[in-house]
């Protein structure tokens, strides 16, 4: 009797343990397939291609790597002399060309007086009019060269155009800076966000405003934010468009087809935080429910 009780015993504690097991592998399968979370997180945030807009020799670096800096601080400076010695050539037919303009306008008042009294000279009044048109047009010709020259100038001082962390940056004094050429990378520490790949099955449980979860890989304390946005488009990588011709899709055969993922943009709670934040670094990124505070459990 004592070993049918025994084993009923045993039978009925291997079930509950079955049964538990159960409950907690259908509560993980629905958390980790269905809940809105994902391990595809990064720290992202809009960087600024640094490049001088004239080119020249670097006389003077004003920054090093990875500083932080503000709009309008100075990163590099171009040598002037060559600018400044344009700028008075530039000057200088500026002033020619005002001289001509005065001239030929004094010239037309002469003519104006004299046609009053000569029928003769209403023709040679005509052409002093058109004389002055014409320096005229020259005089602007050469102010708006003059201004291309001062702004060449003025832009031989490289700045920061939005605040940042200047970053990837060797540049020395005596190297070669040609216009255009992207010398640095400027991360705008006032963009930076976190971006949460979603599989396109969970996008109906995620609304803007949601409360996030953020935990980065290596790092202890969670960060909290906010859904800001979701993106508007992915690339169709199975389509290839040709011009205004019909769509060319490739066609697929796969038995099982995998959900893809959609951006989602989420704004954290601390700004002076944000700016902290290594920008590419991994992190799992977990939307809680509108009522729940985003806070560690």
């Amino acid at each position: 009797m004592n070993r049918f009780a025994g084993l009923a015993g045993r039978m009925i504690v291997t079930l509950a343990m079955v049964a538990c097991a159960l409950v907690l592998g259908h509560y993980l399968w629905r958390y980790y397939m269905d809940a809105p979370w994902t391990r595809d997180g990064r720290v992202r945030a809009d960087v600024v291609g640094v490049a001088s807009d004239v080119s020249g020799p670097v006389q003077a670096v004003a920054v090093r790597d990875n500083q932080l800096v503000a709009a309008g601080d100075a990163l590099f400076q171009i040598d002037k002399a060559r600018y400044q010695l344009a700028l008075r050539t530039a000057q200088a037919a500026a002033d020619s060309a005002s001289a001509a303009l005065t001239q030929a306008q004094a010239d037309l008042q002469r003519y104006d007086r004299l046609a009053e009294k000569d029928v003769a000279s209403q023709r040679s009044d005509e052409a002093a009019g058109t004389l002055v048109r014409q320096r005229q047009a020259e005089l602007d010709t050469a102010m708006a060269n003059r201004d291309l020259a001062q702004l060449d100038l003025d832009r031989t001082t490289v700045r920061a155009s939005v605040n940042g962390r200047i970053t990837n940056f060797s540049l020395r004094p005596g190297d070669y800076s040609s216009a255009g050429v992207v010398q640095a990378a400027l991360i705008d520490t006032d963009s930076i966000h976190v971006a949460g790949y979603f599989e396109e099955t969970q996008l109906h449980k995620i609304s803007v405003g949601d409360p996030v979860r953020i935990r980065l890989m290596g790092g202890e304390a969670p960060i909290t934010g906010f859904v800001s946005s979701l993106a508007g488009g992915i690339q169709d990588q199975e389509r290839n468009d040709t011009g205004g011709d019909m769509a060319n899709v490739t066609p697929t055969f796969a038995w099982v087809r995998l959900a893809q993922r959609v951006p989602v943009r989420i704004e954290l709670d601390d700004p002076d935080l944000a700016q902290t934040l290594i920008v590419g670094r991994s992190a799992t990124v977990e939307v809680l429910p509108p009522q729940s505070p985003a806070t560690a459990q």
